[in-house]
């Protein structure tokens, strides 16, 4: 069942607009949620929001936005304030530029979103946006406020219609240099490749979600069912620790690893 859309707007190419739509690639709506509760009473706890000074609750109205400057000031930020600094527009994706779509790293990859034409009459524009981008390998660039923060966005063509990506700022991806560098560039020998390649090709499989299914869910879900019937819940058996190998050689452990793969499938 297709989600509703919980953005519209106008996807916008020079002076070729059409109305779309967008809703969330991802969900996580199946995902066990818990409420805290007192367990005495069995009621749920609330949150407050008190002066961490004097202890006291503050109101709605008197929350502000502040900005640490030292261990004990805060320069404070009024709403019109934030306001000032956001895009003029927070319903229009302008796409002012093109790059290759194999340019930007999957690192800078935040947020999938599905875009859709939301009106017919718009489809041909946004049809002809799609499959142009498609045709030339490229992907579009804009910027857009979404979760209360301008974004920069990349539109990518994706069947019939397009995925939003909301991409990740500047400064929260981390330079791999500063992690990479002092790993010693090492000459691979012919067999050891070999050996390790065939351990690959012999793990290979085709995609399927079910290879990443949440098995800690589902025993949440099994425990949860029994103690609805009154159940004690069920106890997983842990398992047993690996032993530590006494395998120094990697030769070695590679030829153990095949043999171990070509047994499981007698």
């Amino acid at each position: 069942m297709a989600q509703r859309s919980f953005w519209k707007g106008y996807l916008k190419l020079s002076l070729v607009t059409c109305p779309v739509a967008m809703m969330p690639a991802t969900s996580d709506s199946e995902k066990i949620r818990f409420h805290t509760l007192n367990r005495a009473t069995g009621n749920r706890i609330e949150a407050r929001y008190v002066d961490a000074e004097t202890g006291e609750p503050v109101e709605d109205d008197d929350e502000v936005k502040g900005y640490q400057q030292d261990a004990e000031h805060y320069v404070m930020l009024e709403d019109d304030e934030l306001r000032a600094v956001a895009l003029e527009s927070t319903r229009t994706i302008d796409i002012d530029m093109f790059v290759p779509k194999d340019s930007i790293s999957w690192l800078w990859y935040d947020k999938p979103h599905y875009l859709v034409p939301d009106d017919p009459v718009g489809e041909e524009a946004f049809t002809v946006i799609r499959e142009a981008m498609a045709a030339t390998g490229m992907v579009g660039l804009s910027r857009l406020v979404l979760y209360r923060r301008e974004r920069a966005v990349m539109l990518q063509p994706r069947d019939r219609g397009i995925v939003l990506w909301t991409l990740r700022y500047g400064d929260e991806v981390r330079d791999p240099e500063n992690y990479f560098a002092d790993i010693k560039p090492e000459k691979v020998e012919p067999e050891l490749l070999s050996l390790v390649t065939a351990l690959i090709d012999k793990r290979t499989q085709d995609w399927s979600p079910e290879l990443v299914r949440d098995p800690v869910q589902e025993n949440l879900q099994a425990i949860i069912a029994a103690k609805k019937k009154g159940k004690a819940a069920p106890k997983k058996k842990a398992k047993e620790p690996v032993p530590a190998s006494n395998i120094i050689n990697i030769m070695d452990a590679l030829k153990k690893s095949m043999a171990a793969e070509k047994a499981k499938r007698h």
